[in-house]
């Protein structure tokens, strides 16, 4: 709408590897922003090669929110993420500055872009146990099949094997005996939103993410594994399983061949892109997607920057 005087929100998201961080870092520098994290690792300390965390440099260059909040044994529910990630916007907006919503945790960037309205189920410790316990005995599928029974809609929306995921709307719907959707109304934020979406040919992706793993695999990736464990952070916590830190630890504990867990984090992380793709097509408010080997970062800004400006 004409006149449109809504304080902006940048969006930029995408599936892992593709770029995101270092157009996050130029845009922010030439566009007085300050980035709040959309990643649902990022925000654990301790956990920074594995999750390809911004360098202590880059968060001295450019402000940093939502990154390092958290230890890896404690949990970050959605609704906790999103109440934080508001509040870093707002204070972000007040000091006139541009806040630049940066991730590829699709639930994350989706409730935050459609105001999702979610209810504070507190976790369940009993039925989660009971629910882990079934799906370690009967299968992910199965679990699954629970939630289908019950709330088609969400089943449809969650890979069987996000078997934490299932059990957390199991819970939501056993606690309020309502569907998921319905507990997740939508009241969209107060901001004007541009969603820059970045995207490259799958296959070249795949690639790229490859010889990131096998970067961080030369920075120490091993030994960050290493010390968590010696932390004492067990492998079951949520934290752990993460891409690489699960294979990683299979490997130190159980013995699995270097060379497979690291393989495994690869098919891993190409599974992960699947599905990160698969849920932002399947939420997209008004995505605006660029293929970064045709776009260069100065033509990406000098779009955001005239899109500050239209005030439409």
């Amino acid at each position: 709408m004409a006149g449109d005087e809504r304080l902006p929100l940048v969006v930029i998201l995408g599936p892992t590897a593709v770029g995101k961080t270092g157009l996050a870092l130029e845009v922010a520098g030439a566009l007085n922003g300050e980035i709040v994290g959309a990643d649902s690792r990022q925000v654990y300390r301790y956990m920074d090669i594995g999750t390809a965390k911004p360098t202590l440099e880059e968060r001295r260059q450019v402000a940093h929110h939502l990154v390092d909040v958290i230890n890896p044994d404690d949990q970050l529910s959605l609704q906790r993420y999103q109440t934080m990630a508001l509040n870093a916007i707002r204070d972000i907006q007040k000091r006139d500055r541009l806040p630049l919503l940066v991730g590829g945790t699709g639930q994350y960037i989706t409730a935050i872009v459609d105001g999702w309205t979610i209810p504070e189920v507190p976790p369940n410790e009993a039925l989660r146990a009971e629910l882990e316990t079934f799906a370690k005995m009967s299968g992910a599928e199965a679990l699954h099949a629970r939630l289908q029974e019950i709330d088609p809609e969400a089943a449809q929306k969650i890979h069987p094997n996000n078997v934490r995921r299932v059990i957390r709307y199991l819970e939501m719907i056993y606690a309020t005996g309502g569907s998921v959707a319905s507990l997740q109304r939508k009241q969209p934020p107060p901001y004007r939103i541009y969603q820059l979406g970045l995207e490259m040919e799958r296959q070249a992706l795949y690639a790229r993410s490859d010889q990131r793993i096998d970067q961080m695999m030369a920075l120490g990736f091993l030994d960050e594994v290493q010390v968590l464990l010696d932390k004492g952070y067990s492998r079951t916590l949520p934290s752990m399983s993460g891409l690489g830190y699960a294979q990683l630890a299979s490997h130190l504990l159980d013995g699995t061949p270097l060379h497979d867990a690291v393989e495994a984090t690869k098919a891993a992380t190409r599974d992960f892109i699947k599905r990160q793709m698969t849920w932002f097509r399947g939420h997209d408010s008004g995505i605006v997607w660029h293929n970064v080997e045709q776009s260069s970062p100065n033509d990406l800004i000098d779009m955001l920057g005239a899109w500050l400006e239209e005030r439409a």
